[in-house]
């Protein structure tokens, strides 16, 4: 579990060649007790520790991953941010992210709001109802508010740490971003389709025993 403030921006030293899977060699500044096979989240994506050899530590990405994810654009000497997994007793900053991306999420509009940067990103519409006013998405790993959103959009305010610390100042018209919609909405609107699909379910079960039914076979 992670709550995606973001602890660094590292950068990749090389990528395997594959379609399917890859191995990711990623050095850090900071993070020098890494311990093998400790989850991770890069770009938003929580990945396990394989190798660690001083400031640089290994991961693997599955060709699930990959599908799902711009870890496949990534190539040697791009940046990437880092979280480590939350520690029980740590604050929760931003808010719960599982590193399970949803989606890719392409950025529409940039905008200069003062010392801050707005930006729109399109996600497909079968995600809207993950999407609040004020509610959080983790967007390449970083715990955001979204200050609107449609069926197909969100905005999100980056402030000028957040834009500096992250690899958003790389952001352009166009790019993909993993993006991570909040966990509880997710189980909230689950729950709804359950309990709707079993009301349908207890609903035609009482309708098919009417009164002429009964009186058919003898009960009245």
């Amino acid at each position: 579990m992670f709550t995606g403030l973001i602890q660094e921006k590292a950068k990749i030293l090389s990528v395997s060649s594959g379609k399917e899977e890859r191995r990711f060699v990623i050095c850090t500044k900071g993070l020098n007790d890494l311990k093998f096979g400790e989850s991770i989240c890069v770009n938003g994506v929580c990945l396990s520790v394989e190798g660690i050899k001083g400031s640089c530590f290994e991961v693997f990405a599955s060709s699930e991953t990959l599908s799902r994810t711009n870890l496949k654009f990534l190539k040697p000497q791009d940046e990437v941010n880092i979280e480590r997994a939350l520690q029980v007793g740590d604050r929760l900053g931003g808010h719960i992210v599982t590193g399970h991306v949803d989606c890719l999420s392409e950025v529409k509009e940039i905008k200069r709001a003062g010392e801050s940067y707005r930006y729109v990103l399109g996600f497909p519409k079968e995600f809207s109802c993950f999407v609040v006013e004020k509610g959080s998405v983790a967007l390449d790993g970083i715990s955001l508010t979204i200050n609107r959103c449609g069926d197909d959009f969100l905005e999100v305010n980056i402030i000028p740490i957040t834009y500096k610390e992250t690899t958003i100042s790389s952001w352009r018209i166009g790019t993909l971003v993993n993006t991570e919609f909040d966990i509880i909405g997710k189980y909230v609107v689950r729950m709804f389709e359950v309990y709707e699909k079993r009301k349908s379910t207890s609903s035609q079960t009482k309708s098919s025993i009417s009164f002429e039914f009964l009186k058919e076979h003898g009960f009245i």
